[in-house]
């Protein structure tokens, strides 16, 4: 694929076509990924694979009507014919009041370097070696009888945006992976536990053997499992629940489901919905974090902010769309694909609620 100024140059000259065309407005986006993954289970390789490909997505608005449609042939023609296509589509569409591009200014017009891309690639026999150590460290641990492997990864993403309201850009973001799932116990007693490390650049993973380590302690505390009484007795919440719970709190805020009325904290901005002293803050300008951005799906500036602020719910998850619903602004929170408009987005690097 080319670059990222070559992609905004090329998604720049289909927003012309689309506008000569007829078109009110439009924007456009490229995506472009590569990744290579790995299996490794007993002491052998088991599976490799390796896949690249890229796409374009186009959406013109006629008035209150829009259309998208997307193609992996970038050719003249086939952009030629794509733009027909989606201004033919957005004919025939009923009217949506709410959509159409962000308001100009919203629009991110610089923003940093969040370090989301490391340039070196991983070889096959690197992930193989990683997932090798792993398995070979969750099977030393005392208790361990049986592995259902290791696997690890590595993925490269390209994504650049224009509008006809005069935004352009894009990013980079890497991904290194490598996780390990064993058993402990044997017969009906056996019990099952992994762990896993992620992150943008390579050096800031765990290594292989902290990894296998702690998958194969986690399998082997399972074991003998026995039943609390009953009783009012304090919780405290793993953090791999506590990052569930937290989910939940995002779907639960997010403008599609405000607007719609189907959210159980639809009346609930501004009120407490936590206890006193948790705060949730939402950051997506984090140096190489896994879900990090510069701008978001219809190119509207980042920043940080707090969901939760000591109990009280401080904010909705709006896209151009749900805010317009909702008579507010967009909080930057949009996702974009090429097979369809832009759409709510869950937060991209949520801390931990505060103890």
């Amino acid at each position: 694929m080319t670059a990222n100024g070559d992609a905004t140059s090329m998604l720049g000259a289909l927003l012309e076509k689309a506008k000569k065309a007829g078109a009110d407005g439009a924007d456009a986006v490229i995506m472009h990924g590569i990744s290579l993954s790995v299996s490794y289970r007993l002491g052998k390789p088991e599976d490799l694979e390796r896949s690249e490909g890229r796409d374009l997505g186009l959406r013109v608005l006629l008035g209150q009507r829009q259309a998208m449609v997307s193609t992996t042939d970038f050719t003249e023609e086939a952009l030629d014919a794509l733009v027909e296509r989606a201004l033919a589509m957005a004919r025939a569409v009923p009217e949506d009041p709410y959509c159409g591009l962000i308001e100009p200014t919203q629009l991110a017009r610089q923003w940093p370097d969040l370090e989301l891309a490391d340039d070196r690639e991983p070889d096959a026999e690197q992930l193989f070696e990683w997932a090798r150590r792993a398995e070979e460290a969750a099977r030393a641990v005392p208790g361990v009888t049986n592995s259902e492997g290791g696997d690890a990864g590595w993925n490269l993403s390209r994504a650049a945006l224009a509008t006809s309201g005069g935004f352009a850009g894009g990013y980079e973001t890497s991904r290194f992976s490598f996780s390990v799932s064993v058993l402990a116990g044997e017969d009906t007693g056996m019990e099952r536990d992994y762990d896993w490390s992620s992150a943008c650049f390579e050096e800031d993973l765990d290594s292989p053997e902290e990894i296998g380590k702690r998958a194969g302690e986690r399998a082997v505390s399972r074991l003998n499992p026995r039943k609390a009484a009953s009783g009012a007795v304090p919780v405290v919440y793993d953090p791999r629940v506590s990052g569930g719970l937290v989910r939940h709190l995002a779907g639960a805020i997010s403008g599609a489901s405000v607007a719609r009325g189907t959210s159980f904290l639809k009346d609930r901005l501004n009120q407490p919905v936590f206890a006193p002293g948790i705060t949730v803050i939402d950051d997506p300008l984090r140096l190489r974090g896994l879900r990090s951005r510069p701008f978001d799906g219809e190119g509207a500036a980042t920043a940080a902010r707090h969901i939760v602020e000591n109990g009280t719910l401080a904010t909705w998850l709006l896209d151009s769309r749900s805010a317009r619903q909702l008579n507010l602004r967009s909080t930057g929170h949009a996702a974009r694909g090429t097979n369809g408009p832009p759409s709510h987005r869950p937060p991209t690097s949520i801390s931990r609620p505060a103890k």
